[in-house]
């Protein structure tokens, strides 16, 4: 069975109130706990200005300009309070931007929820290397896709400082979930992570995290081991997504199987895509994988 990458826990913090981590750089987490956002999702203040959620937010940054909410990903524990920061503060948006197929549409989540789709047109798109400037700060796009398809990384120039997002955390390992997670991209955007000489990450998730290529190399490594167990679990005979699930997931906290049974599937479509899998029908349909 695949092993856990050195996860890293611990998170010094109270909720609604800022703490530094770096010079000019702050962060706030929000009373959002869950087996999917840990403590809570966090928001850092960069530059000029300091904390966050909207009434910390405001108190925080004081008479100080919010110029951009610079958005990772668009899933809604990170962007529900946006529309209020926006109204209070008139910063402008800046991220990867995302058009759904069904706007309006309520679908369920990895977490079990409901949420309702809609678009986000940023007021300043970043693709991938693009540039983000401002007093005191000065951010490069990396898009990240695989957690999310609009997934985006920002290195903040002249540091070796990096917000990971949701790409990489160090409490846990990231929900890839179909479809629109992809463990093909997801995979390639973390080979892409070790070509850099970050020495901090701040993920959207969790505390900071250091040493951060050992964990990038862990999670390269827990993803691979994790698709040769399913490729034994299908010779062994377990053919279904639930099969392979209590398998691979003894003792699984149920609100987690899930995210864990749409993690298989997004394994699976990896497989499936480099012909080491056959799969013949829906992928949640019975007895239909068969390993090559």
């Amino acid at each position: 069975m695949a092993e856990d990458p050195p996860f890293r826990k611990e998170i010094e913090f109270v909720y609604g109130e800022a703490k530094e981590l770096a010079p000019g750089i702050v962060r706030l987490v929000a009373n959002n706990p869950s087996p999917f956002t840990y403590k809570g999702t966090n928001t850092y203040i960069v530059g000029q200005g300091r904390e966050i959620m909207l009434a910390a937010i405001l108190r925080t940054i004081g008479d100080r300009a919010l110029t951009h909410v610079v958005i990772t990903h668009t899933h809604h524990d990170h962007v529900d309070g946006l529309p209020a920061l926006l109204e209070r503060t008139g910063a402008k948006t800046a991220g990867f931007g995302r058009a759904v197929a069904q706007p309006g549409k309520t679908r369920n989540s990895p977490a079990g929820g409901e949420y309702v789709e809609s678009d986000f047109k940023p007021d300043l798109v970043l693709r991938d290397g693009d540039r983000l400037a401002g007093d005191g700060f000065s951010f490069q796009a990396l898009h990240t896709p695989g957690h999310a398809p609009d997934h985006l990384c920002f290195a903040l120039e002249g540091t070796k400082l990096f917000f990971s997002g949701d790409h990489v955390m160090g409490w846990n390992t990231s929900v890839v979930a179909p479809p629109e997670g992809s463990m093909s991209a997801y995979l390639g955007a973390l080979e892409r992570l070790l070509d850099r000489d970050d020495e901090i990450y701040f993920p959207g998730h969790g505390g900071r995290v250091y040493q951060p290529q050992r964990l990038v190399k862990a999670y390269v490594l827990h993803r691979r081991m994790r698709e040769q167990s399913i490729v034994e679990c299908i010779r062994n005979g377990k053919t279904t997504i639930p099969e392979i699930v209590a398998v691979i997931y003894r003792g699984l906290d149920p609100r987690l199987v899930k995210a864990a049974s749409l993690s298989v599937a997004a394994h699976v479509e990896h497989l499936v895509e480099r012909g080491l899998v056959r799969c013949e029908g829906p992928l949640f349909d019975p007895e239909h994988l068969s390993a090559i």
